[in-house]
């Protein structure tokens, strides 16, 4: 059924009011509310990949395992997307603008304790501690931007440059991580994040709160959406580095089959459902989030690949690295900025299916990678285009999860569109990391071994042997990664049917579907 209810706008007193006693300001600050949310967005995601360039030295210091090495990374993984429905639901029953407060504080305390660490085990568990922050925090401010900015142009700007911080934060990241960690010390890609946090949690006062909603939380559709992500989550990540016929891999798949289709059944048959199934009503929706699905399965994909070729077999160094990354940063920015004006012309599908089918021509190109490859005339050029053609995607994508969703459903609608993005990116990365190994163990047996032997003998033809057979396994992936982004745009090209942002808002103050 489709209903129709009055827009929620900036400044009026029903976006001032909030349920629990307190107050918003009445007039919002739009361009301060603006840098609030892009600050909290881009923190969340750059640490994502800040960590990564970091990894070596954290191992030398901490005296970590090796085989406990990724757990750095994968615990904030692990967290970050099992809890994100949770912490989407979260906002819109306790206070969109509270819950984003309270998961800024859980992220920047967090740092505070990573930075401190003195062993693995502390630094692994405020990972995971600043996970569940970044669950709360990342949907809280997406939905934030449909509260505090009415559908049309404002909105539509809002959300590119919220699209541009999600894509941008990754490249900071390995960007900042590289800086810090070879000028100062690795514990500052976790202490960087203490003053950006206080500044977020100081402009948050600008915020509208928006409306409550009346229901309560419901608990056994929160325990099983949240185990059974997490139950997948964890088997996607050691499926890609103990492989898929793991046992402990395919009982985690199984039980995260069960747990999840437990999860749907339950949410039929509550009143008061944690995922009102009602947001999948919409296809163009629906579509939205299976297209996020493949974004971020190839986009994740691409940094990782892409940051082991440099390093390894270019021999870039953690700065040199970050900074080759400059081309993506600024096609991301400048695509985000263009496709926040082009919604208001062109119908979403038409920008975010050939952005895609652009950003598959891009990893098409970086398929055909070699090892003395320039960076000049093959890596900048071709990681540009995929950023010019994911920065085009991001923007109609995310207007199309929250656009016409009920005022007490923008923040688990949020929530859908980043558990997309993190389960296909980890996903993307597992599946793609295997495929990458098994080619390039194919062309020479225990390729990365054979090619760090080389390093450490400096026998060059060891090393030229050994970085062929990982280019290859690297530009396989990136191929596979090609046909991610082109099925996205196929999914976007058929289902996506909303029109132009502001011929839409015309029609249609506010829809709940």
């Amino acid at each position: 059924m489709t209903t129709h209810t009055s827009p929620v706008t900036p400044g009026t007193d029903r976006a001032a009011s909030t349920t629990d006693g307190h107050h918003s300001p009445r007039k919002a600050h739009p361009a301060l509310a603006l840098i609030v949310i892009a600050a909290a967005q881009l923190m969340v995601v750059l640490d994502a990949t800040i960590t990564n360039i970091a990894l070596p030295a954290i191992q030398v210091d901490l005296n970590v395992a090796a085989a406990n090495l990724s757990w750095i990374v994968n615990s904030y993984a692990l967290a970050f997307g099992s809890l994100l429905l949770l912490g989407g639901k979260s906002g819109d029953l306790f206070g969109r603008r509270r819950m984003f407060r309270i998961g800024i504080v859980v992220f920047t305390v967090a740092s505070l304790l990573g930075g401190l660490a003195t062993n693995e085990g502390l630094l692994i568990a405020a990972r995971v501690l600043q996970g569940i922050g970044a669950a709360i925090a990342a949907p809280t401010a997406l939905s934030l931007i449909a509260v505090n900015f009415p559908e049309g142009p404002h909105r539509n700007r809002a959300m590119g440059v919220y699209a541009a911080m999600a894509g941008l934060g990754s490249t900071v990241g390995l960007l900042l991580g590289g800086i810090l960690t070879d000028y100062l010390d690795w514990r500052w890609v976790f202490f960087v994040n203490i003053p950006i946090g206080l500044l977020v949690l100081a402009g948050s006062l600008v915020l509208n709160e928006g409306q409550r909603n009346p229901g309560r939380l419901d608990l056994p559709g929160a325990l099983t959406a949240t185990t059974g992500l997490l139950a997948l989550v964890y088997a996607i990540t050691r499926g890609g580095t103990h492989g898929w016929t793991d046992t402990l891999t395919l009982s985690c798949l199984a039980a995260a089959a069960l747990l999840l289709v437990a999860f749907v059944l339950w949410q039929t048959r509550t009143n008061h459902p944690m995922l009102p199934l009602r947001l999948f009503a919409s296809r163009s929706r629906s579509g939205s989030y299976a297209t996020m699905l493949f974004i971020g399965a190839g986009m994740f994909a691409t940094f990782y690949f892409l940051t082991l070729y440099m390093q390894q077999v270019l021999g870039y160094s953690a700065v040199k690295t970050g900074l080759a990354y400059l081309p993506f940063s600024i096609g991301m920015g400048i695509a985000a900025a263009t496709s926040s004006k082009l919604v208001e012309r062109v119908e979403p599908r038409n920008i975010a299916g050939p952005g895609l089918l652009l950003a598959a021509t891009g990893m098409g190109w970086l398929g055909g990678l070699q090892p003395d490859s320039s960076y000049t005339t093959h890596i900048a050029p071709a990681m540009f285009i995929v950023a010019v053609g994911l920065g085009l995607s991001f923007v109609p994508m995310t207007l199309g999860a929250v656009s016409h969703v009920r005022d007490q459903d923008t923040g688990i609608a949020s929530a859908l569109l980043n558990t997309a993005q993190q389960i296909g990116g980890a996903l993307g990365l597992a599946v793609l990391a295997t495929i990458a190994t098994t080619a390039s163990n194919h062309k020479l047996p225990d390729a990365a071994a054979t090619f760090f032997r080389g390093l450490a003998m400096h026998n060059t033809e060891l090393i030229q042997t050994g970085a062929n057979a990982l280019t290859h396994g690297y530009t396989t992936a990136f191929l596979i990664a090609d046909v991610f982004f082109i099925t996205g745009a196929i999914i976007a090209l058929t289902t996506i049917r909303a029109r132009p942002a502001t011929a839409d808002n015309k029609a249609h103050n506010h829809i709940g579907l």
